[in-house]
This record gives structure tokens, C-alpha cells and sequence, in this order.
């Protein structure tokens, strides 16, 4: 290589270098906020008090969808007591067939007074924006703690995209639910006041989930690439006995798999119990 041809490669390299010098810098320097024009399925955040064996929830989001970005907003609060918490489950969204590694993870709570409320950790997106997985490595995209319904937050992914959704039943005692509820509300309270940025491997749908169930129950869920490939968390659940089923994975992926459910039934008032029916096709 002749001299010139080297200054002109190191020349490019560092023009190249300060380049990313200058965009790390910028991207360091963004700071979380909570005030930013965000879009509506993510405009307000869940506020929680704890009253006893009750808690009473804020802006629970409840909206209805025609379409997956067509919608009905609301909002409403809800009260829901501690001791009638009888059930967990983990929903499951890969995002591709042919790899199951990307996906959204998120888990929803059952009470004995037929209530049901659902907790989905998401990117939080301002006005225009478009969440994806390499955005979501550089501080983007602040974190928030969805709390709706059923038919909201299962519905709208179930009903109106072509990705399966599958609803596996979890094996906890009321206990450890009960605790795991309450860790997800109170970090949901404090994301308000102490917002943090969403990242897609440190900081995501899956990691958090695993991170209140191992606060619960320690060493649970061992670390790995499943934390950031979470399409193969219901193979390491069944692995791990937090599934409760006997069924093999591919058995199980049949058996949970509800989104014909949720079509027929996504304006059912049962709507909670009729997709976990295995009868209700």
C-alpha cells in the first residue's frame, strides 16, 4: 500500500471514529423522562396504592380494538384484593415462525372474584415512533409498566396480527403470586417518578419478568440468551416445571396457542375464561 493510500484509509478511520465518538456522546447524554408527547396506548402510567389485602390501580388501560392500530381509548380504576389472587399466567408472542427468538413476554393475574389484570413492560414510544430491536439498544426508548385488561392487552396482539399468542398456565403458590404482583406494581409506581430508558437486552419485556420472579423465588430462572431471545421462554419453562402442564414443548405450543379463541371471543364478557378453554375453538 502506498503512503498516500495509507493516509487517506487512516484518515478515513478517524473520521470514521469521531463519528461514533460523537454519537455515543450524544447518546449518553439523553437522560429518561416521563414527559414526553407519547402515544396514546402509552400516554398514561399505572399509579398504584396499597391499602391492606387491597390495591387500587389508576389508569388501567381497557381500550378496544377493531383493528391492531384502530381503537377505542379508556382508562379506568380498578380495585383488586390480594387474598382473592388464585392464578398467574405467562403470554407469549415470537415475532417469527421460522426464529422464535424475538418476542414479547408478559404475564397477567387471576383473581377468585373473575378479574383479571395483565402487566406488559414495553418500550414506551413517543408520537411517530416505531420500536425495534436495534433502536432499543442506544437509549431510546424510555421503559413503562403496562397495566390493563385482558381483552386489551391479549386481545389487540391475539386478534389483529399474524403472530401466535400462547397462554400458558404457571405453577406458584398463592404466596409467591401474591409477592410478584406486588414487586411489579411498586416498580411500576417508582418507573413514574424515576423513569429508566428500555433496552432490548438489558432492560426488557422478558428480563423484567424474570427479574420479579427470581426477587420471589431466587435462582428460579437461570441468566443466558433467553433473557433477550425470550421466543424460547416456554421451552425453558416447561424444562424449569414453572409451566403447569405435562405436555411436551411442541404439545404444550398446541394446547396454549389461543388466538382462533380470541377472535370468536374477543367481545365476550367471559372473555378471560372462554380462551382458556381448550373447548372453546
Amino acid at each position: 500500500m502506498s503512503s498516500r493510500m495509507r493516509r487517506i484509509v487512516m484518515a478515513s478511520v478517524t473520521v470514521v471514529l469521531v463519528v461514533l465518538a460523537g454519537a455515543a456522546t450524544t447518546v449518553l447524554q439523553r437522560s429518561p423522562r416521563a414527559d414526553r408527547e407519547w402515544v396514546p396506548e402509552q400516554a398514561r402510567e399505572p399509579q398504584t396504592t396499597f391499602d391492606g389485602h387491597f390495591v387500587r390501580i389508576a389508569n388501567v388501560r381497557s381500550f378496544r380494538y377493531s383493528a391492531r392500530r384502530v381503537f377505542t381509548p379508556r382508562y379506568v380504576d380498578r380495585v383488586y384484593d390480594l387474598d382473592k389472587l388464585q392464578s398467574v399466567s405467562y403470554v407469549l408472542t415470537p415475532f417469527y415462525m421460522s426464529f422464535r427468538g424475538p418476542a414479547h413476554s408478559f404475564v397477567t393475574f387471576g383473581f377468585a372474584d373473575s378479574q383479571f389484570v395483565a402487566i406488559s413492560v414495553e418500550a414506551r414510544r413517543e408520537s411517530g415512533e416505531q420500536y425495534d430491536v436495534l433502536t432499543g439498544l442506544f437509549r431510546r426508548f424510555e421503559g413503562l409498566y403496562v397495566v390493563g385488561d385482558e381483552p386489551d392487552l391479549i386481545g389487540q396482539r391475539a386478534a389483529f396480527t399474524a403472530e401466535p399468542v400462547y397462554l400458558y398456565p404457571i405453577k406458584a403458590s398463592q404466596p409467591k403470586m401474591r409477592a410478584m404482583l406486588v414487586s411489579m406494581l411498586v416498580r411500576a409506581n417508582r418507573l413514574r417518578d424515576q423513569p429508566e430508558f428500555y433496552n432490548t437486552v438489558t432492560n426488557n419485556c422478558t428480563s423484567n419478568v424474570i427479574e420479579h420472579v427470581n426477587a420471589v423465588a431466587p435462582k428460579t430462572v437461570p441468566g443466558g440468551f433467553r433473557t433477550f431471545l425470550p421466543g424460547y421462554t416456554d421451552e425453558l419453562g416447561i424444562r424449569l416445571g414453572l409451566i403447569d402442564t405435562k405436555l411436551g414443548v411442541e404439545q404444550a405450543r398446541a394446547q396454549y396457542l389461543i388466538n382462533d379463541r380470541v377472535r370468536r371471543y374477543m367481545n365476550d364478557s367471559l372473555f378471560s375464561f372462554t380462551i382458556r378453554n381448550s373447548d372453546s375453538r
